[in-house]
């Protein structure tokens, strides 16, 4: 096997890696702010929040970072996919959900609920555009991941994978649900969480996978 051909082998190996890493990267920086920001309450603030503020640049490259390897992702999958149902539609949708990653971190929330510390202990009047263009591009990225999820699930159940189809149809349903306004932080950080533990295991799976 000549030079290239190793090097073209290895491609979707280390898109893969890149991919598996986003979610560590971004778990490990949000709780690293959680824990050190003052003022932030996770039951009050979303993540989001923590781009807000002198600080905030590090949860915005966290944003710009986690979807870039998310990017990565979906070309190693469509490298890795060569046929089967999903091949087209997972690594579009895998797509979406890394440049909505990197749009809700360009376009940051508004400062509200007392963080950062001096902001007024209240919500928003008034949403400004660039929180309107940060909810939605978050909307879509979930949505866009929910819609993977289902898909890897019917590939599964095509091929006769039951327990990772049902797991696919579960972080399907997760992502999914109606925000609930009183719960809407917390309920944002699981929906985090399971998103990019579905990332993660993917990408490792898909790297064992010969």
């Amino acid at each position: 096997m000549t030079t290239h051909a190793v090097a073209t082998a290895r491609t979707p190996d280390r898109l893969l890696a890149a991919g598996a890493l986003a979610g560590p990267v971004f778990a490990a920086s949000a709780v690293v702010q959680m824990l050190t920001r003052t003022g932030f309450d996770i039951t009050r603030h979303p993540i989001s929040q923590l781009a807000t503020g002198g600080p905030g640049w590090i949860q915005i490259m966290t944003f710009v970072l986690a979807g870039l390897g998310s990017l990565a992702l979906a070309a190693g999958i469509r490298r890795t996919f060569r046929d089967g149902p999903g091949r087209r539609v997972l690594p579009v949708c895998v797509g979406v959900f890394g440049v909505g990653l990197i749009a809700a971190g360009v376009f940051t929330m508004d400062p509200e609920n007392g963080f950062p510390v001096g902001t007024p202990d209240r919500p928003v009047a008034q949403m400004s555009w660039h929180s309107i263009a940060h909810s939605a591009s978050a909307a879509i990225a979930f949505l866009a991941l929910a819609v993977a999820a289902v898909a890897l699930a019917v590939r599964c159940v095509r091929r006769g994978a039951v327990l990772p189809a049902v797991l696919n149809g579960v972080v399907a349903f997760i992502l999914l649900l109606p925000m609930s306004p009183d719960r809407m932080s917390i309920q944002i950080a699981v929906n985090g969480l399971v998103a990019f533990t579905w990332t993660t295991v993917v990408a490792v799976s898909l790297r064992r996978t010969p």
